[in-house]
């Protein structure tokens, strides 16, 4: 169960950066907030994923979900700001 865990926590984890890079390299401003808005969703499945790893007693240390809820906050900060530049 724990290997199941650790392999869904790592591919959606390194999606999130994956999705801000091919932000940076957007063709629109729209595609920009899509590809940050697929790294929003990646970021909450991989707090999905660590809080059960957590649960499951596999892991012990709470600052990747700080880090995670960080992520986050910056993620929708830029998201909103890029829809509202679109006007």
């Amino acid at each position: 169960m724990r290997g199941v865990l650790i392999n869904q926590f790592i591919r959606s984890g390194t999606s999130i950066g994956a999705n801000i890079r091919e932000a940076f390299y957007a063709h629109s401003k729209a595609d920009f907030v899509s590809k940050l808005q697929i790294a929003l969703k990646e970021c909450y499945e991989t707090e999905y994923w660590i809080e059960l790893l957590i649960d499951g007693g596999y892991y012990n240390n709470k600052e990747i979900v700080e880090n995670c809820i960080e992520i986050k906050k910056i993620l929708i900060s830029s998201i909103n700001t890029g829809k509202g530049n679109m006007k």
